[in-house]
């Protein structure tokens, strides 16, 4: 046993306290003697006993013992812990009598068999419940290290075959070596069953109904044999197959038959000789069954699409034909179909807001896409630079590829005060984009007008379209409308150009201030081979004067109610001048990167009579080529979703042969189910992780207005249901726990409970939680885990033929702590409250002191000498306080006579009994007596300190050596025979003058 200080340095406040308590007891002069020796040791007391706590005064005794935690792995993989048990047992039998021994064991969390004990007889039994489907060594680790407090010989002895599947034994041992507790590691042997398990099934993600399919098992197997293999939808069975398996891995498939749409389980299960484990017999998958896909066609002319609706429905895809002016203006309205198909559909047709939605619809949520060629398709259809030209994998650029008419082009853009907002600014993008589809060869010229034509751009070539897009951008709308000038400045420009087509497009919005003189200038066209084309914007415009205009110079007439189509207006009729962007002539395609289209195309390729050039974008996969070599069938990933480009008809014009082909509905089937949605649309994302027998939940979604309150609902293949709340930990992102009995595929759904009622937020989706890890064919790498812990920690490996070597060797030793911080500071404050006690109090601190001492040296004061010099104390300063009261020229008020053992030694007269006058005492006149002679014995002192009177010293030094004074003259007779006693004198007179002489000690102890 010892001491010693946590924080020795505090000692040195010793020294300011020891000057505090001396200048405390010089200059305390309240209290006096004993009273005010008591106080001082108190306080002194008090003051050490707090130092002592600030420094950390605490004891320590010196251990040489020996901590053992012995840790169980209890999990199935385990196998009978019999043999565990009684390699404990008699490891613990070894240990010394001082050593101590705990036992915990662990499955999926740890639990505690027993507490440290010396006890050697308290066994080693494993009796606690714990999940043995999984191993948690981590759990089982932190929970025995635990028990230990770090100090001396410390360790833990891990019995495990280190198979862990839940959490990391190696984070734990790094955090026990830190606290310099050792763990030592038992390998347990590797049990040789003869073990056939299924690790893996696949089915597809998607499926359509009546979709054929096939299911993949991966089986693997310890020893050679054979058995069943049955697979079953919905606890339905749908397949059994005879299979044969070797040691190792063996993979089979099945082939199933997709017939009822919704979320389906699939469980392939096996029987097999020989197998002596059920617990990994059975894996599972789920997928989605829809009905029969939608395809929306987009036909440009009524009655053309007659092949694609008959290819598509005879593969048992349901389709739906309508013209391009009903497509929707809702996204949701896109994701009710798997793929859109644009049948020969012109671009002036298409608004700005469909082809934003439609190109959305495939990056974003995988809604195919296929644009099938024609006369008004591609970049005929004047898709440059368009939403739908972005989801394509070719391009409708054709610099470079081959010689084109050289092209004048002259825009009459109307820019009166009626084109304000947004009709100006899109026919300025119009007229931007259709100078960047222009080559640098061809000339154009843009003019605006009001009342007065304005050249923004004078006739010139494209030689800096930079500078032109700039001019185009300037244009303001002001004025009134004025067609006939600007019509005429435009065609006197265009006589002076000398390009091989020429060609003029007015656009306006109002109507003409003068419709007079057109005939002339149309005339003036056709004689020079000009041709006009008109749009008119809204219903304002001059309908009849513009389609007249069109018609009388050759050209088009467009009318225009949503003004996002006049981009693609202009560009179309920009295309349309250089009539190279058709083929026109017969070819057979090559096949070129056919990947797994290859097959269809096994038998051979039709021949083709037409088709609108195209160029391929760089990452895009071009399948058929045409000789020049322009892409006729090509595809690409785009987003989330897939698009096709099939730059000949589908009408039978160009592809009278590939009509009439066999394959052609299997071919074009295929082709459009490769564009089908490879995932299911939903706005909510939903991840999964299983750590034992809980799974994560992860949801988050990227709505504007994400649900305050988020539920999931789990059900199972027993029809069982159960619902979790799921936390909001930020907006748009919640997690939940699920906990989970049984492997098994699970069906989820999530419902936005924010308002009084829930609703389904999501379709439905599944997770799978497949059997424990526990029970998988053991990959034999357990024993190498359990020695890198014993060297990460400083341990040892055991052995199973030696279990007392746990305890060999020397115990280091150990201090053990004894805190005394609580006792010092109870001490402290009780101290504390004594020495207010005594510095407040009023108590006969005198006499208790003097009792004190009495006890200390075993002679007790009698009680009644005490009493009485209480009594003569309380008198004495009854007689101070009258002395100071009269002054010294009256007569002191008589005392009452002292007790008798007290007047029989003040000197009373032998045989009278009558006593005699003290010497000095006051006569009869009224004088002051002197002081008596200082008493032998001093009293206790009074209870209240009073200074008495000041009286003059005694008559001779001979009275403070104690001796006798003279006796006194015989008092006179009295009248009647008695004595008669003078004033001041009597009986009265005796114990005045011990009280005198009480009264003259008290004096001289004040001088003092």
């Amino acid at each position: 046993m010892g001491v010693q200080f946590s924080h020795p340095w505090l000692l040195l406040l010793l020294i300011p306290a020891g000057i505090f308590l001396y200048y405390a007891y010089r200059s305390d002069f309240r209290l006096s003697g004993f009273r005010r020796k008591l106080a001082l040791g108190l306080r002194t007391l008090v003051i050490l006993l707090l130092i002592f706590m600030l420094s950390g005064l605490h004891g320590f005794t010196v251990l040489r013992d020996k901590q053992v935690v012995f840790l169980a792995d209890r999990s199935d993989s385990m196998g009978d812990p019999s043999r565990i048990t009684s390699w404990i047992g008699e490891s613990i039998a070894a240990k010394g009598e001082e050593d101590t021994t705990a036992v915990v064991s662990t499955g999926l969390e740890g639990a505690v068999e027993r507490r440290l004990s010396a006890d050697g007889s308290a066994g080693a039994s494993l009796d606690a419940l714990l999940e043995g489907r999984f191993t948690g060594l981590e759990s089982g680790l932190q929970l025995a290290g635990s028990l230990l407090d770090g100090n001396g010989d410390s360790r833990i002895v891990l019995i495990s075959d280190g198979e862990e599947n839940v959490g990391s034994m190696t984070a734990a041992g790094r955090l026990l070596k830190d606290r310099g507790i050792a763990v030592d590691v038992l390998p347990a042997p590797k049990q040789e069953i003869r073990d056939v398990a299924v690790e893996e099934l696949k089915v597809p993600e998607k499926l359509y109904q009546a979709e054929s399919f096939y299911v993949e098992a991966l089986i693997r197997s310890t020893f050679k044999t054979a058995g069943e293999l049955r697979i079953y939808e919905d606890n339905r069975e749908i397949g059994r197959e005879r299979v044969e398996v070797s040691p190792g891995e063996n993979r089979f498939a099945i082939k199933g038959l997709a017939k009822n749409p919704g979320l389906h389980r699939y469980r392939a299960e096996i029987f097999m000789d020989g197998d002596e484990s059920a617990a990994n017999n059975a894996a599972f998958d789920f997928t989605r069954v829809d009905g029969p896909p939608r395809v929306l066609i987009v036909e440009g002319t009524p009655g053309t699409s007659g092949n694609i609706t008959a290819a598509l429905e005879s593969g048992m895809i349901g389709t739906e034909v309508i013209p391009p002016e009903l497509l929707p203006l809702d996204a949701a309205k896109y994701a009710a179909y798997d793929s859109i198909i644009f049948n020969d559909v012109s671009g002036s047709r298409v608004g700005g807001k469909q082809m934003e939605l439609i190109e959305q619809a495939v990056r974003s949520f995988g809604i195919g896409f296929m644009m099938a060629g024609g006369e008004d398709s591609f970049g005929m259809g004047g898709y440059f630079k368009t939403p739908i030209e972005k989801a394509l994998p070719v391009s409708m650029e054709l610099e470079g590829k081959r010689e084109i008419p050289s092209l004048g082009l002259i825009l009459v853009i109307d820019r009166s005060g009626s084109m304000s907002g947004e009709k100006i600014e899109l026919a300025k993008e119009s007229a931007m984009r259709t100078v960047e589809l222009l080559r640098p060869k061809d000339t154009v010229g843009v003019v605006a007008f009001d009342d007065a034509p304005w050249w923004v751009v004078p006739p010139q070539t494209l030689e800096n379209k930079e500078e032109i897009i700039s001019s185009i951008q300037s244009i303001p709308s002001n004025g009134g409308t004025n067609i006939y000038p600007a019509v005429s400045s435009a065609l006197d420009e265009m006589l002076k150009i000398k390009s091989q087509r020429r060609h003029i497009i007015l656009m306006t919005d109002g109507q003409s201030a003068f419709n007079s003189g057109y005939q002339d200038l149309t005339d003036t066209m056709v004689k020079n081979k000009i041709t006009m084309s008109s749009v008119a914007v809204g219903m304002d415009a001059d309908v009849n004067l513009l389609q007249t205009l069109a018609e009388a110079a050759k050209g088009r007439f467009y009318f225009v109610e949503d003004e996002t189509t006049l981009p693609a207006i202009f560009s179309r009729e920009a295309v349309m001048m250089a009539k190279s962007y058709i083929v026109d002539k017969p070819f057979v395609p090559a096949l070129q990167q056919a990947g797994d289209w290859a097959s269809l195309f096994q038998e051979g390729v039709p021949g083709l009579y037409g088709y609108v050039a195209t160029t391929p974008k760089s990452t895009a996969q071009t399948v058929l080529a045409s000789p020049e070599p322009d892409p006729v069938l090509a595809r690409w990933q785009y987003g989330s979703g897939r698009s096709v480009a099939w730059t000949s008809d589908l009408s039978g014009k160009w592809s009278k042969e590939w009509v009439s082909w066999n394959a052609f509905a299997d071919t074009l089937t295929e082709i459009v189910k490769w564009t089908f949605p490879q995932f299911t649309s939903s706005p909510y994302e939903v991840t999964t992780e299983t750590a034992g027998n809980q799974v994560r939940l992860q949801v988050t979604t990227n709505g504007e207005k994400p649900p305050e309150k988020l539920n999931a609902v789990i059900g199972d293949d027993e029809a069982g249901e159960q619902k979790v709340e799921l936390v909001q930990e930020a907006p748009g992102r919640y997690t939940g726990l699920v906990n989970v009995t049984k492997p098994g595929a699970f069906l989820l759904s999530l419902e936005d409970a924010s308002g009084d009622g829930s609703r389904a937020a999501a379709p439905g989706t599944g997770f799978v939680v497949p059997y424990s890890p526990e029970y998988r064919i053991s990959s034999g790498d357990g024993e190498e885990g359990l020695t890198r812990l014993a060297e990460l920690t400083g341990g040892r490996v055991l052995s199973w033929d030696n279990p007392k070597e746990v305890f060999d060797g020397k115990a280091a030793s150990r201090m053990q702590l004894h805190d005394w911080s609580y006792p010092l500071l109870v001490a402290a404050l009780l101290l504390w409250v004594a020495d207010i006690a005594v510095r407040r109090l009023a108590l006969p601190w005198a006499a208790l002191g003097a009792r004190l001492a009495a006890l200390l040296r075993r002679r007790p004061a009698p009680a009644g000498e005490a009493g009485q010099r209480t009594g003569l104390e309380r008198l004495a300063a009854r007689k101070a306080r009258a002395a100071t009261f009269y002054g010294g020229g009256q007569t002191s008020p008589p005392a009452k006579a002292p007790p008798a053992q007290e007047r029989s030694g003040a000197g009373a007269l032998a045989g009278g009994g009558n006593p005699a006058p003290a010497p000095g005492a006051a006569p009869a006149g009224g004088r002051k007596a002197q002081p008596e002679a200082r008493a032998p014995q001093r009293g206790a002192a009074p209870l209240r300190e009073e200074r008495p009177a000041k009286a003059k010293p005694a008559a001779g030094e001979g009275a403070r050596r104690g001796s006798a004074p003279p006796p006194p003259p015989p008092p006179p007779k009295a009248p009647g025979g008695g004595e008669r006693r003078p004033e001041g004198t009597g009986p009265a007179a005796g114990g005045g003058s011990s009280m005198d002489r009480l009264l003259q000690a008290k004096k001289r102890g004040t001088r003092r």
